[in-house]
C-alpha cells in the first residue's frame, strides 16, 4: 500500500483538500450577496416607477377636477402641486378634450445610482 492513502492520512494537516470547504462557503456567500444587491437595485427601480406613476395619476385627477371646476385653481398648477407633494417632477401637462376637461400629466422621479429616472404618464377627465 505504498501509493494509497489511508483515511487518517487524508485528514491530517497539509492534505491537498484541507480548507476547501471554507473557500466554497466564502464563494457561495459572495454569490448570495451579489444576488441580494441586484435584487435591491431592481426593487429600487420598481419603487421609483410606482412613485412616478402614482404622482402622475394623482396629478391628472386633481387637474381634471380643477378643469371641471370641482376645485379651484388652474388645472396644470393644481396638478403640479400634487406631483411635487409626491416628490416627483412634472415633465408636461396638457389640458384638452372637447370641453377642456381632460388633463394629461407626465412625471419623472430621479433614482439614485445608475438607473437614471423613472417616468409616469396619466390621463384623467370625465367619462365619455
Amino acid at each position: 500500500m505504498t501509493g494509497s492513502t489511508t483515511p487518517a492520512q487524508a485528514r491530517r494537516p497539509g492534505a491537498p483538500d484541507c480548507g476547501s470547504g471554507t473557500v466554497l462557503t466564502v464563494g457561495l456567500a459572495l454569490v448570495l450577496l451579489m444576488l441580494l444587491a441586484a435584487l435591491l437595485l431592481l426593487a429600487q427601480a420598481a419603487i421609483g416607477a410606482a412613485r412616478a406613476a402614482t404622482a402622475a395619476d394623482l396629478g391628472a385627477l386633481a387637474g381634471a377636477d380643477a378643469a371641471r371646476n370641482i376645485i379651484t385653481g388652474e388645472p396644470c398648477g393644481v396638478a403640479e402641486d400634487i406631483v411635487v407633494q409626491h416628490h416627483a417632477v412634472m415633465v408636461s401637462c396638457i389640458v384638452g378634450g372637447p370641453d377642456g376637461e381632460i388633463v394629461e400629466v407626465r412625471t419623472r422621479v430621479i433614482l439614485a445610482g445608475a438607473w437614471g429616472a423613472a417616468t409616469g404618464h396619466s390621463r384623467a377627465g370625465p367619462p365619455p
